[in-house]
C-alpha cells in the first residue's frame, strides 16, 4: 500500500535550546505520525540527550536518507548530520558551535525541500547571536532560506488557529519600519500574500489591511502614511483584482478578523502582528514562509535557554506547526 503520509523534515534548532525538547515531544505524539511522516534533521547526540530529560522509551533510528524514512510512532527517523559532539552540548549556553549546527540543519532541510525529497520543513528555533558568532550575518531563518533559494519576495506571517497576520516589515525598529510603509512595499505584500493564499486553496482571500497610526492617522492630523502610501496601495491591489480592504485601526482590525470578516491581516510592523496573534493564542501560535519554493513552518518562540535542560517545555507550538505543514503541503485550508 502506498503511504500517502506527506514527508516532513523538521530541524531541532539551537541545540543548547528547547528545539530538541520541542521536537522529542511532538514525535511522542501518536497524531503526528497519523498525518505525516516525520524525518528530524538533527544530530545523535542531541537527540540522545533530550529523550534521556524528557525519559521517554521512544527508540532513535538514523536514516541513511529520506528514502530510509518509515515514520512509525515509537521511533524517530533521523538524519544524523554529525556536526556536534556531546562536549559542545551544554543547556542554556550560547555557542558558536551550536549557531553552525543550527543553520546546517536548515540548510539540509532546505535542499531537500528544493529537490522535491520532502513535501515541507518545519523547523525549531536558532539563537541569533549564536548564528552570528559562528559567522552567518543573516537576521533569521527567512532570511537565510530567502538568501539561499534566491527568493526575492517573502514575508512572515503568524497564525494561531482562524487568525492570521503577514507582516509588512519584521526585524527593524520601530523609526525604521515606519520610513518602510511605502506604497510599493504595501503593494507587494498584497500582491504576495494574495497568490500564497490561492496556492493554499483560497478562491479570493479576503485581506484586511491595518493602519499605521493610530485612528488610521484621522484623515492626516496624526501622520499621513494612509493618505499618502496605504490607501493607495490597496487601490492599486484592488485594480489588480486583489479583494483588500482598508486602512483600518489597528485596535480593531483584529477583532473583525476573528468575527470572519477577512481571512489574514497585513500588519505594518513586528508587534502589531506578533501582539495579537500571541494573545489569541500564544501556545498554538505558527510562522508560515510566505514566498519561499517550497512549504517552511515553525515554531512561534525562541530557544528559552533560561528553561532548557529542564524538561518543561511547551511542545504545542511545535505540535501545530507540524499540522499546518502537513495542511498547506496537502493543498489543505489553514484552520
Amino acid at each position: 500500500m502506498v503511504d500517502v503520509r506527506p514527508l516532513i523534515a523538521i530541524t531541532i534548532g539551537d541545540a543548547a535550546g528547547i528545539g530538541p525538547e520541542t521536537v522529542v515531544k511532538a514525535l511522542l505524539s501518536k497524531e503526528t505520525y497519523q498525518l505525516s511522516r516525520p524525518v528530524v534533521i538533527g544530530t545523535m547526540p542531541a537527540l540522545e540527550q533530550t529523550l534521556a530529560l524528557v525519559g521517554s522509551t521512544a527508540g532513535l533510528r538514523e536514516a541513511r536518507d529520506v528514502r530510509d524514512v518509515r515514520g512509525e510512532f515509537g521511533t524517530i527517523d533521523l538524519l544524523d548530520l554529525a556536526n556536534l559532539s556531546n562536549d559542545d552540548l551544554t543547556y542554556g549556553r550560547i555557542s558558536p558551535a551550536c549557531g553552525r549546527a543550527s543553520m546546517e540543519f536548515i540548510e539540509k532541510a532546505a535542499r531537500l525541500a528544493m529537490n522535491h525529497q520532502v513535501e515541507a520543513i518545519v523547523t525549531a528555533p536558532i539563537n541569533k547571536e549564536a548564528t552570528q558568532l559562528a559567522g552567518y550575518a543573516d537576521v533569521g531563518h527567512l532570511e537565510f532560506l530567502a538568501r539561499l533559494t534566491g527568493s526575492k519576495q517573502y514575508a512572515t506571517m503568524l497564525v494561531s488557529g482562524k487568525l492570521r497576520a503577514v507582516h509588512l516589515t519584521t526585524h527593524h525598529s520601530l523609526t525604521e519600519a515606519c520610513q518602510l510603509v511605502t506604497h510599493a512595499r504595501v503593494l507587494d505584500r498584497l500582491t504576495l500574500t494574495q497568490r500564497c493564499f490561492k496556492d493554499w486553496g483560497f478562491e479570493r482571500p479576503r485581506i484586511g489591511v491595518a493602519a499605521l497610526n493610530p485612528h488610521g492617522g484621522e484623515g492626516g492630523m496624526m501622520g499621513r502614511e494612509e493618505i499618502d502610501q496605504i490607501v493607495p496601495a490597496v487601490k492599486a491591489a484592488v485594480a489588480q483584482g486583489i479583494a483588500a480592504r482598508g486602512p483600518f485601526p489597528a485596535d480593531s482590525i483584529y477583532n473583525r478578523a476573528i468575527a470572519g470578516e477577512f481571512d489574514v491581516v497585513l500588519a505594518m510592523y513586528h508587534d502589531q502582528g506578533h501582539i495579537p496573534i500571541k494573545v489569541f493564542g500564544f501556545e498554538r501560535s505558527v510562522s508560515v514562509a510566505l514566498g519561499l519554493p517550497f512549504i517552511r513552518t515553525s515554531v512561534d518562540h525562541g530557544t528559552a535557554f533560561d528553561i532548557a535542560g529542564k524538561g518543561i517545555a511547551d511542545a504545542r507550538s511545535m505540535e501545530e506547526a507540524i499540522k499546518v505543514a502537513v495542511a498547506l503541503s496537502s493543498r489543505g485550508r489553514l484552520a
